[in-house]
């Protein structure tokens, strides 16, 4: 059904999701060495599509291609501006798997590249892609409900986008952390972000957060917190931010992870889940951008809403 929104359970799907994410790594580190630098790391990012997740256009010498995870069909489908079509199946195949699959196809489609074969944003000992046998899990079902909640997700994020006057991210999938973001920026510069984030280079970070950011978004679940979850930070911090008040009665402040966290479960069992994901969004908004004196007319909802309603 469009409205339903999965059950997840990061139990279940825990071996599945380490799975995607390095898969997701393959595919995005090949956008990444094709498609120009744009702030924010905005142009490497995945977006979600009817059917699972996609790469979008990317050029390559004298064609384009692109990559798309279909999770219906549990496949990964390669197709080109001359009219090409590679695919192979998800299942019953590991990153190492993966990772010789792809780049057999793209080479007989004329694209030879070559990526960083080390994983991103993730703690522990790293094996390069093309020897990881280890991560090997992809269960149609979880990778199914997974994609399921992406599009319910997003259909919020984007009504919420809608309410921001100022410079703001799309509502897209990093492959680095495994999350589905969306960012709003005050348009003042922030203080330099010390970076430290396993595997990533520290000037990523510092141009990321270059900028006063309320950033939110949705993640899968990690050790830290073995749940699927929305999350909500401000970069930097203001002075008070932790005790703010925001709804619904679910959320909370995580000490330890330094932002405000949502369970999803509160809002797949909502008896309207629309409404309480975007409780949580307002609600932390508006404390944060009052905390930290962001100007109050980037975001009116109640105005922007009658504003678009009338178009």
């Amino acid at each position: 059904m469009k409205d339903q929104w999965p059950l997840l359970s990061y139990q279940n799907g825990k071996a599945t999701y380490e799975t995607l994410q390095l898969w997701t790594q393959i595919v995005g580190k090949i956008k990444l060495v094709c498609v120009p630098w744009v702030n924010h790391s905005w142009n490497i990012t995945l977006h979600i599509t009817p059917s699972g997740l996609t790469t979008q256009t990317i050029p390559y010498q004298n064609q384009h291609f692109q990559i798309d995870f279909d999770f219906r069909v549990h496949q990964l489908i390669i197709t080109t501006s001359q009219g090409e079509y590679k695919q192979f199946s998800l299942e019953r195949i590991s990153v190492a798997g993966f990772y010789k699959q792809i780049f057999g196809l793209l080479k007989e489609l004329d694209i030879e590249l070559t990526i960083n074969p080390l994983p991103s944003e993730i703690m522990g000992e790293l094996i390069p892609f093309e020897e990881d046998q280890v991560h090997h899990t992809y269960d149609p079902l979880q990778a199914n409900s997974f994609h399921q909640a992406l599009l319910c997700i997003q259909d919020v994020y984007m009504v919420f986008r809608t309410e921001f006057s100022g410079k703001a991210s799309p509502v897209h999938f990093f492959w680095g952390g495994f999350d589905l973001a969306l960012a709003f920026f005050s348009g003042r510069k922030a203080p330099r972000h010390p970076g430290k984030v396993p595997n990533m280079p520290d000037w990523v970070l510092q141009d990321a957060y270059s900028r006063e950011v309320s950033d939110t978004g949705f993640w899968t679940g990690s050790e830290a917190l073995p749940q699927a979850a929305f999350y909500c930070y401000l970069y930097p911090e203001p002075l008070g931010y932790k005790t703010a008040q925001v709804q619904p009665s679910e959320a909370y402040y995580s000490h330890e992870l330094l932002e405000f966290i949502l369970p999803y479960q509160a809002v797949q069992m909502a008896a309207d889940p629309k409404e309480k994901l975007l409780q949580f969004l307002r609600s932390t908004y508006q404390a944060g951008a009052a905390l930290a004196n962001w100007d109050p007319q980037l975001w009116d909802y109640q105005a922007r809403t009658q504003e678009l309603s009338q178009q």
